[in-house]
């Protein structure tokens, strides 16, 4: 039989006075009744019993036992006073015996009713109804409440704000009452031990199987993380990435606020219940970051890692208010090993990083002077960088950037001095684009034609200003940066321009009205004619992908070239002129016929073909 002792509490500087015979009569008389009372009901409820009724089977906390529930819990309660009364006044008295057994007994029939609740209301149990309001806001249940035995003035009033209680929600509150009502019976009656046993079994049963159900694998141990191919773990971490949120945000807040409703007797049992059933599986959450961030470390793998150590840094201070008990020191340790490995990790790849883009192999050049592959992998890399600006501000805060050597350009600057550059991600975001285009200058200097290398330039130039447009670095970099590269995408193109095209200038008289000799007037036509088709032949298979560019870099040769070879034309090769036979072979092009030919430059399209051919686009047939 179980030896129950029970605390008084007299003041320890003065002696309870003894009692009068007159008040040991009566409490006597009182206690009896207490103990035959219990011992109706108690007996009644009792299935071990060779002649308990068909009742002891059924549930005492249903709704249709609500009634004898609470006079059951009122009979433990008087019970226990009784069995006080007695050790104080008749240690060794057949009645205590008698007290203590029906004790046993209604204890064991509470383990049953709590265990029950739990299983048959599993569903209603979900952590998820609980994180939803405060531990400190429970209102009453549509069941009857046993918190206050003594209060039943108040049930008219409870069953008023019931009302505006969803059912699912008055289901659970209704049972997390009465788990809260047989935890207090059996942890006054010094059953807590049994009372913690079971709610510790069950509970943690619930978070092992919820979070296998979010897919979190807790066999994921470092050595099989490391040997596991980068698709299969990136799905993992997928995975995690949502589990650790619900876990967090919701599973470990609900435990957390039930263990709390359960064992509001004692704060200090519901605290210990709920670090016992969630310490474990919240531990082998953290430990998976932290076995990611030692895997081998390579710039494809980095917005998974930048996911990883935003996911822990933002639900951290959930983590830290939740666990901050001495027995949770390995798990807050554990979650912010795994922050400091990942930013070490991430460094590491930021470096890996900065290194491919300086040591980039490639030697061929881009045909047509199009976008070099290194431009659209720095340059959507990036982009993708500036989306995680906060996490990288953390990262990079108080790693300084060197740079190693004098920069390959000069007029590039260093990013230390761009003005509108001030954050430490600003500037490195900023000095990685740098390293970039210093890297294509020198990929740009292997076109055999200087015209075609400033053509790539302004190519690649333009579509770094435009993926910055179009992403966070826009705000990172600032508005100065993109004037200023603007400004160079210009340079590069009126250079283009000016050597692609200084054989077709160089081909037309200074002053195109001005009077000069037939033999030179041909000598131009014959020029212009060798110059442009020559030109024009090479660049057809030159291309500029962005359409504003080329429409720009179109019209800009427009303005160069036909206003000067348009007068010309009019004053040597118009139709006044037609009857001098060399006009008709020396004059292949009107103006108009210029921009016809222009369509087709700049598209990557390859040559068509002879530009002597020349009716198809309305030129002169010669």
């Amino acid at each position: 039989m179980k030896a129950i002792f029970f605390k008084s509490s007299p003041s320890p500087t003065r002696m309870t006075p003894p009692a009068s015979p007159l008040h040991l009569t009566f409490s006597e008389s009182l206690m009896e009744e207490n103990i035959e009372a219990a011992e109706l009901i108690i007996t009644k409820w009792d299935s071990s019993s060779d002649n308990h009724s068909s009742s002891s089977n059924a549930s005492l906390f249903s709704d249709d036992n609500r009634e004898e529930a609470k006079q059951y819990l009122s009979s433990v309660k008087g019970l226990q006073k009784a069995m006080q009364y007695l050790v104080s006044h008749q240690a060794s008295s057949e009645m205590l015996v008698r007290a203590q057994a029906l004790m046993q007994t209604a204890m064991k029939r509470l383990e049953k009713e709590f265990y029950q609740i739990f299983k048959s209301f599993r569903f209603y149990l979900d952590p998820e109804s609980f994180s939803a309001h405060s531990s400190s806001s429970r209102p009453s249940a549509s069941r009857s409440s046993f918190s206050d035995l003594e209060e039943d003035e108040s049930e008219n009033e409870s069953r008023d704000e019931n009302d505006s209680i969803p059912g699912a929600q008055r289901v659970s509150l209704a049972a997390v009452e009465d788990l809260r009502a047989i935890a207090e019976a059996m942890i006054k009656a010094g059953y807590a031990k049994e009372c913690i046993k079971i709610y510790k079994i069950i509970r943690k049963s619930f978070v092992d199987e919820a979070l296998h159900g979010l897919g979190v694998d807790r066999t994921l141990n470092l050595q099989k993380v490391q040997k596991m191919d980068w698709e299969v773990l990136e799905v993992k971490i997928r995975n995690w990435l949502h589990a650790v949120k619900v876990a967090v945000k919701t599973m470990f807040p609900g435990e957390r606020i039930l263990s709390e409703q359960v064992f509001s007797i004692s704060p200090a049992m519901g605290e210990s219940c709920f670090v016992e059933i969630s310490k474990e599986g919240a531990l082998a959450l953290f430990e998976f970051p932290e076995n990611v961030a030692k895997c081998k470390k390579t710039p494809e793998k980095m917005f998974r890692f930048l996911d990883l150590y935003e996911a822990v840094s933002n639900l951290w201070p959930e983590v830290e208010s939740m666990f901050n008990s001495e027995s949770t020191s390995t798990l807050r340790s554990t979650a912010v090993n795994s922050l400091i490995k990942l930013g070490d990790a991430v460094r590491t790849m930021l470096t890996s990083f900065e290194t491919a883009i300086q040591k980039d192999p490639s030697k061929s050049t881009v045909p047509g002077g199009g976008i070099h592959p290194l431009t659209r992998y720095v340059m959507n890399y990036i982009s993708f960088l500036a989306d995680y600006t906060e996490v990288l501000s953390d990262i990079v805060a108080d790693w300084p950037l060197t740079i190693p050597s004098p920069l390959p350009e000069p007029f590039f600057g260093s990013p230390d001095n761009e003005e509108s550059i001030s954050s430490p991600v600003s500037v490195r975001l900023a000095w990685l684009i740098l390293l970039m285009l210093c890297k294509l200058d020198g990929k740009a200097a292997m076109y055999k034609d200087v015209s075609l290398s400033y053509l790539f330039l302004a190519n690649n130039l333009q579509y770094v200003v435009g993926k910055v447009r179009q992403s966070n670095l826009k705000i990172l970099l600032g508005d100065e940066w993109v004037t200023k590269h603007e400004l160079k995408v210009k340079q590069y193109c009126s250079n283009y321009e000016r050597m692609g095209w200084s054989k077709v200038l160089a081909s037309l008289p200074e002053n195109p009205t001005a009077e000069i000799p037939v033999d030179q007037v041909k000598d131009h036509f014959r020029n212009f004619n060798l110059a442009f088709e020559e030109t024009y032949t090479k660049q057809t298979s030159w291309v500029v992908p962005d359409p504003g560019l080329r429409d720009d870099i179109k019209i800009s040769l427009a303005r160069r070239i036909v206003p000067i070879y348009k007068e010309f034309y009019e004053t040597y090769g118009g139709m006044h002129l037609r009857k001098e036979m060399w006009v008709e072979s020396l004059v292949r092009y009107t103006p108009d016929d210029l921009g016809n030919y222009w369509s087709d430059l700049l598209n990557g399209s390859g040559s068509s073909g002879s530009v002597s051919s020349s009716s198809s686009r309305g030129g002169r047939s010669g």
